[in-house]
């Protein structure tokens, strides 16, 4: 089961490094650093925007742990976008460090062997009789269809306008009732995720526009296509009336 615990995984290795990069060289620097470690915890150095910089561009950046590098490069783009709570941050990482992985993306499960490669799947999955395999197949539905929204919008879009496919609106409506009904059943007040689960639904369309912005600028910054223009001219026109 996918959990917001990507800091939890931080070693004292990823700390030192994150310490490096932020100090760049500078004794005063790196003392400070220290000083702000010790006093204030990790987190502090996961927000200081010297970090993000340096994975961007310092050749110490290449020997970032994936943890590392995915919580570092989400929680920057969730506060670029207005959403500060790390909770959230941590588990878009988490998601993108399980789906990055295999065939995980269409699995509920790490041990579940059944295959979903659409939210209608899913969708038709929800009322399993299963409570454990039910509370899964809800959380998965916002997992995947967040996943899919954030990190192929492009594929979506010209699946859209070629073929007649969902447009992103779907996903989002998808996503959001996926990670509703988890926050409404049983299993996750036992797991004390509710509250994870009704912010990941209510914030939907800002942890999309994050990780959207990780796609354009990372993982596909050399596709253009007339799809991602208009879709980066209708998400600054929504963000300018919002």
């Amino acid at each position: 089961m996918i959990l917001a615990n990507v800091r939890q995984h931080l070693t004292r290795d990823d700390a030192q490094l994150a310490l490096r990069l932020i100090a760049r060289g500078s004794s005063d620097a790196i003392e400070e650093t220290e000083v702000t470690l010790r006093d204030q915890g990790i987190d502090a150095l996961l927000d200081d925007p010297r970090l993000y910089a340096g994975l961007m561009v310092a050749g110490q950046g290449a020997h970032a742990s994936f943890p590392l590098f995915a919580y570092v490069v989400v929680r920057h783009a969730l506060r670029d976008v207005g959403e500060g709570d790390r909770m959230l941050a941590d588990y878009v990482a988490s998601i993108l460090l399980h789906f990055g992985l295999g065939t995980r993306a269409r699995r509920v499960s790490d041990s579940d062997d059944e295959t979903y490669t659409t939210l209608a799947e899913l969708s038709g999955a929800l009322e399993s009789a299963d409570a454990q395999r039910s509370f899964l197949v809800r959380a998965h539905l916002g997992n995947y269809a967040l996943w899919l929204s954030g990190v192929f919008p492009e594929y979506i879009e010209t699946r859209r306008w070629r073929k007649g496919g969902p447009d992103l609106d779907y996903y989002e409506t998808m996503g959001r009732r996926g990670f509703t009904l988890a926050a409404d059943h049983r299993l996750a007040a036992q797991h004390g995720l509710t509250a994870l689960f009704e912010a990941a639904a209510a914030r939907f369309p800002v942890l999309r526009q994050a990780l959207n912005n990780v796609s354009d600028a990372l993982l596909f910054p050399r596709h253009h296509s007339p799809e991602k223009l208009m879709r980066q001219v209708r998400m600054e026109a929504k963000w300018m009336l919002s």
